[in-house]
Formats: structure tokens, sequence, C-alpha cells
């Protein structure tokens, strides 16, 4: 074998490692949105909601939301949008791509928001009494919330909205949130639920209700109520 033959050879077996490698690794879609790091460790929110989870569902499926959503708005005026503004606008006209992607990207950025390390327990201040005087205690609301997430055919969200000065309790199909035009109930989210199963089943399995309960361990109220104070 000559020195030549040899070269190329290695080098051809070296190009086929990288390309293993690398497969399969996911790259960021250029274009005006972006995937924000995790507020908080992966492993954070153990034992309530596992590290493989969070990294699945934050590094695979919002990130693969946002890749397919800079690819639906290039070459169009929604690329100079917020993601706020964006969602707004999408109507039963929109594109399904626009639509899905539009939502998912919103949806889990709200989500990670509204998780905390060392958090749970019960809501204090101007929301706490809002939750009190809609549903009649907080462990009222949670039962009510519960039966939206629980009853969402499929996969969905769960939100408690601000309609006007009133708290309502709703759910939307796959990546639709109440700020769209094609929402059923419109309103403006202060806290959500993702019950997608990819969400929740690597520990839960099909246990949707488990996956709910354990999530009350995690919700960020603090947030919700600066959400609830900007919303009223």
């Amino acid at each position: 074998m000559t020195r030549n033959e040899f070269l190329q050879i290695a080098f051809g077996s070296a190009l086929s490692l990288t390309a293993f490698r690398t497969l399969g690794r996911p790259t960021q879609q250029s274009g005006p949105f972006t995937l924000a790091p995790l507020p908080f460790d992966a492993a954070a929110l153990e034992p309530h909601i596992d590290r493989q989870t969070m990294e699945i569902h934050h590094g695979r499926h919002h990130k693969t939301y946002v890749d397919n959503l800079n690819k639906a708005v290039a070459g169009t005026d929604m690329a100079k949008m917020s993601i706020d503004e964006l969602v707004k606008k999408i109507d039963g006209k929109s594109p399904a791509a626009l639509r899905n992607n539009g939502g998912g990207h919103w949806n889990h950025t709200f989500f990670w928001s509204l998780m905390a390390p060392k958090a749970g327990g019960q809501p204090k201040g101007r929301v706490a009494a809002a939750i009190n005087q809609k549903f009649g205690s907080f462990d009222k609301f949670k039962e009510e919330f519960a039966k939206a997430a629980t009853g969402r055919f499929g996969s969905g969200w769960a939100w408690l909205i601000v309609d006007g000065k009133n708290l309502e309790i709703t759910s939307t199909p796959n990546q639709d949130n109440p700020l769209m035009a094609v929402a059923e109930k419109k309103g403006t989210p202060i806290l959500g639920l993702d019950v997608w199963e990819h969400a929740y089943y690597l520990k839960y399995q099909n246990k949707r209700p488990d996956y709910i309960t354990a999530w009350w361990n995690v919700v960020n109220w603090d947030k919700v109520e600066e959400l609830y104070g900007k919303a009223v």
C-alpha cells in the first residue's frame, strides 16, 4: 500500500467517524427566534420532574419548535415580530407550521418561567385572594385545574387566565394558547401546564394525574403573582 493510499483510507475513516458522531446532533436553525437556556439546572426540579425529561423536553422538543418556527417565518413580515406579537396574530387561516411551532415556542418559554426549585406551596398576595374569591379555596382551584388538565383529550395545555379582571380555567389542544384568535376561551395566561405525553411519560408513563399532582410542588407562585399584577 502506498503512502497516498493509506492517507486516503485514514482520511475517509476520519470523515466517517465525524459523520457518525454528529448524526442526529441538534443544530440551531438560524433565524429571529432562539432557544433560551432553562432558568434552572435540568435536575433542579427532581424528584417531581426528572433530569432526563427536562433535557429532552427543552433541548429537543422546544428546540424543534424554534427551528421550525424560524423556517416558517423566513422571508415574511412575521420574522420581524416578537413571539408575543406573532401568537396573537395566529388565526384559523394561519399555516399549520406557524400555528404549531409559534405556539410551541411561546408555550414552552412560558412554562419554564412558571417552575422553580424549592417552590410550590400556596400562592400569596393578590393572586391568592383572587383564586379564593373565584373558586372558594386554593384546594378547590387545584381540583378544577386538574380536571381541565386530565380532561384534555390527547395533547394540549391547561391554563389559568385573566379575562378582564376575572380568573378562568381553560384548556387548549396541541400547541394553541389563549392568546390566539383560534382559542375557544381567550385571555391572558398566568399559569399553564403542558400535558403532552413527552412532558411526563418517562417518569409517570400514562399516569397524567400523578404528574399533575407532582407539578404543584414546583409551581413558581411568585411568577404567577407577577403575571397576575401585569394582567389586571
